[in-house]
């Protein structure tokens, strides 16, 4: 009971100086932090110096030696504690200083891009016009009187402060540009021979509906409800907030054109199981064999670069399946199982298989920004509306996997 009570004692000690020191901090400049740092520092150096002396000789009492860990265990926390002060300080001083600094006079990329997206946001939401020196900032030279082109994170999840709440697995493996009327040959290559192409599959196909591929305009809006403390807080902290709303209502399109069973109306021609794309469907009497079987009826050429899109239940079924009470298949890296990287969707209601560099999304320069409000809840909401469309550029690079009854035997 001693012993509890002095430990007891001992935190609540410990928990007052650190209320203190945060007290003591919170009222020091930042020069006057960086020498608190320094002299504690030098402190926790010497005592921890004399600890490991203390502890190579043999003379040395264990009380000795208990009373120097409990000095730098005091010191380290003293140290720790002004330290989060001075860091908070040093960025909070570094925030302001850039805020005052026009775009221009910002030398970091980075930086400038941050701050010219928290002005163009900030001009959007209280109605004023976006400065010349913002759009050229966001411009990638293409447009520059329109400007905005790194408003929209576009491809490398690097782009962004923080991570989305909802991700696109194709953007690992599908195509993305962002290009005004862009129009892009269906294969990269030609030769003098005309019937180069190995596939006849895709040699048919080229000769059905030509050799280009044309990306049209399809348009949608992402709401980003942004708060009046987000507002009028760091430009960081205001495009992080953003720019994961934005990647998230990208993700979340991206994915829902590509797999629609149903498509919207002018969004036909995205959805990997459209009727107006007619992907061949390769079908046998378990999902397993039928993903083996898809993979098996791609051409060399796309087969070795093949990769499978598929649901994560279809894939756990697959595993309970081929596992029967082996718990060593669970361990296996899916590619292991089915002899192609996976990328799990849930939208993907029937696998698909194929060399996903011929899904190819493409986002139009332009775009639009405006303000809202949700009258329900009273938030303000920064509106862009952009324009995508997904293209298969080769429907013979791609198999659906479907699982269809056996027919019953007479």
């Amino acid at each position: 009971m001693t012993k509890t009570k002095e430990l007891f004692k001992s935190v609540q000690q410990k928990n007052l100086i650190k209320l203190n020191l945060q007290q003591f901090a919170g009222g020091s400049t930042l020069y006057e932090l960086k020498q608190n740092m320094a002299t504690i520092g030098q402190q926790l150096q010497k005592v921890e110096n004399e600890l490991s002396a203390k502890a190579i000789d043999t003379s040395a009492s264990m009380e000795d030696i208990q009373a120097l860990q409990k000095s730098k265990s005091d010191l380290q926390m003293r140290f720790n504690v002004i330290k989060d002060q001075h860091d908070q300080m040093e960025a909070e001083q570094k925030e302001k200083f850039s805020q005052k600094l026009g775009i221009s006079d910002i030398e970091d990329p980075k930086q400038k891009i941050v701050k010219a997206k928290a002005e163009l946001i900030r001009a959007t939401m209280y109605g004023k016009p976006v400065t010349d020196d913002v759009l050229q900032a966001l411009s990638d030279g293409a447009s520059p009187s329109n400007g905005g082109e790194k408003l929209l994170p576009k491809t490398m999840q690097n782009e962004l402060l923080h991570e989305p709440f909802v991700k696109n697995p194709l953007r690992n493996i599908s195509t993305f540009t962002q290009e005004t009327n862009l129009e892009i040959p269906k294969i990269a290559f030609q030769l003098d021979d005309d019937s180069f192409v190995g596939d006849e599959e895709t040699a048919k196909e080229i000769k059905a509906t030509g050799d280009t591929v044309v990306f049209g305009r399809n348009k949608f809006k992402v709401f980003v409800p942004i708060s009046e403390t987000v507002l009028n807080g760091t430009s960081t902290n205001l495009v992080a907030t953003v720019d994961r709303a934005l990647e998230s209502g990208l993700a979340a399109k991206e994915k829902k054109v590509a797999f629609a069973t149903t498509p919207a109306t002018g969004e036909e021609t995205m959805s990997f199981y459209s009727t107006q794309n007619a992907v061949k469907v390769v079908e046998a009497d378990t999902k397993y064999k039928a993903i083996k079987n898809a993979i098996a009826d791609l051409h060399e050429d796309f087969r070795d670069n093949a990769k499978i899109v598929m649901s994560y239940k279809d894939y756990s079924d697959i595993i309970e399946v081929l596992a029967n009470g082996n718990a060593t298949l669970y361990q296996a890296q899916p590619e292991q199982v089915l002899g192609k990287p996976v990328e799990f969707v849930d939208a993907a209601v029937d696998p698909v298989v194929g060399d996903f560099t011929y899904s190819h999304f493409n986002y139009d320069l332009n775009m639009l920004r405006d303000r809202d409000k949700d009258v329900k809840t009273g938030i303000e909401l920064f509106v862009l509306t952009a324009w995508i469309d997904h293209k298969i550029k080769l429907k013979s690079a791609f198999r659906i996997a479907k699982v269809v009854e056996p027919a019953p035997t007479v």
